[in-house]
């Protein structure tokens, strides 16, 4: 389940608060290195107990975390969930930054995760035994989770993307799905030309959105090794993604609408906005915020940006993580391995949430779920192959939120201002090299 302020931070202290040059950790364990945990210490520490202070904006939690405590009565979970987008990442930065305060177990997005790993904020997990649950998950959510041997936590749900376009909107002007970006394309022009109230979709500048569709188009703007990075956004996937994105802005095809205001509820409810990429944790979003459109709407596999390609991209997913000052380390991976590996996983996915998990995205139960909001449209069938076919290889930077948040200083002026968006792009990494190195870091140019 995604939150309104996913992958859009606006917070810059989470970027200056564990600077490449910070001491985040203020003691000699970082996290790594550590002597392996055995299953046995584990049963030990949940058999004398204690209490685990989890940080996390996931409301299904609060059901998991009861049904732990039932199964191990000794052990307290305290759940601490009223922050939410930069205040729980400039929270838990500042805790890390002055060595105290710091929670067991800290949820992040996956862009964050290397940037709290890097500045060894974070415990490596595979000492824990972590490193066995590879198979676990989808390929997307545990590359973001892991740095060669390295675990820096769960994967706590995913976000494969897929189309979700309006059937009564499509039908009504009789345009196809489009199944390309090319086609996505001519379907804009003629929903605009057969109405001009209508646009095939909102776009304002997302910086979310434009690093999942380079994502799926085969770029690979960022490496990353330590601290060496390299930032280009001149390859083959990104000319793909601006040649089509460029005309749906000059053409002005897209709705001048940001997303998760009052208008784009309104625009998803109306019709005006015909689709939405995004991932698969949207439909729960649908239902409690455009309840008008039910039946209208349905899903489909992302379009592909050549023929035939079935390739695929995340938008949005966190994991759940054991931050290096954590006290009670033993108490809080039980409570991360439970909630999103045991049985934990089977409950937030009954609840709405999106696995990364493959059991669930395999199981019949899941794929034949039937949603009423779809006209009962089996979706869950489009999203697991969309987890299937997440391309893999894909890096964000270790300052990933600042670049995020200086996207609409750079990319955003080319929805608003003769700026081309390649330039944008050309501004974004320029933009993004400068702080890099002034936080330390060696960027390739």
């Amino acid at each position: 389940m995604r939150r309104r302020t996913s992958r859009l931070l606006g917070g810059i202290a989470l970027v200056t608060s564990v600077a490449l040059g910070a001491t985040a950790c203020g003691g000699s364990d970082d996290g790594s290195g550590t002597e392996a945990v055995s299953a046995e210490d584990i049963q030990a520490a949940l058999d004398k107990g204690g209490t685990v202070t989890v940080w996390s904006w996931e409301p299904t939690l609060k059901t998991v975390a009861a049904d732990f405590q039932k199964k191990h009565p000794k052990v307290k979970i305290n759940l601490v969930s009223e922050r939410s987008g930069d205040k729980h990442y400039t929270a838990l930065s500042n805790a890390v930054s002055a060595g105290k305060g710091v929670p067991d177990v800290a949820q992040l997005e996956y862009f964050s995760v290397g940037q709290y790993s890097l500045t060894k904020g974070l415990t490596d997990l595979s000492a824990y035994g972590a490193d066995k649950l590879a198979s676990t998950y989808t390929p997307g959510p545990w590359n973001a989770v892991t740095e060669g041997d390295q675990v820096y936590g769960l994967p706590m749900d995913s976000g494969p993307m897929a189309l979700f376009y309006n059937k009564k909107i499509f039908d009504k002007y009789d345009v196809a799905v489009p199944t390309t970006w090319d086609e996505y394309l001519d379907a804009a022009r003629k929903l605009h030309k057969a109405d001009p109230k209508v646009y095939i979709a909102n776009d304002t500048g997302d910086a979310g959105l434009t690093t999942s569709l380079l994502w799926q188009a085969g770029s690979r703007p960022y490496k990353v090794d330590g601290t060496n990075v390299k930032i280009d956004f001149d390859d083959e996937g990104a000319k793909k993604y601006t040649a089509v994105w460029q005309k749906l802005i000059d053409e002005k095809l897209l709705a001048p609408v940001t997303g998760w205001t009052d208008d784009w509820y309104k625009g998803l409810g109306d019709g005006s906005i015909a689709t939405l990429a995004t991932g698969a944790w949207m439909p729960a979003n649908f239902e409690s915020g455009v309840p008008n459109a039910s039946g209208d709407w349905r899903a489909a596999a992302l379009p592909a940006w050549t023929e035939g390609d079935k390739a695929s991209a995340e938008n949005g997913g966190s994991a759940l993580t054991v931050p290096a000052l954590a006290k009670n380390k033993e108490l809080a991976y039980a409570f991360v391995e439970y909630a999103n590996s045991g049985d934990g996983v089977a409950t937030r996915v009954s609840e709405g949430a999106f696995p990364a998990t493959n059991a669930e995205l395999k199981s019949t139960e899941f794929l034949n779920k039937e949603f009423p909001y779809f006209d009962g449209q089996k979706a869950n069938e489009i999203f697991a192959a969309s987890a299937a076919d997440v391309a893999d290889n894909w890096s964000y930077l270790p300052f990933q939120a600042y670049a995020n948040s200086i996207f609409n200083d750079t990319v955003g002026k080319a929805y608003i201002s003769g700026t081309k968006l390649s330039d944008g792009l050309k501004s974004w990494q320029d933009a993004s090299v400068k702080y890099g190195e002034e936080q330390g870091f060696t960027v390739e140019k």
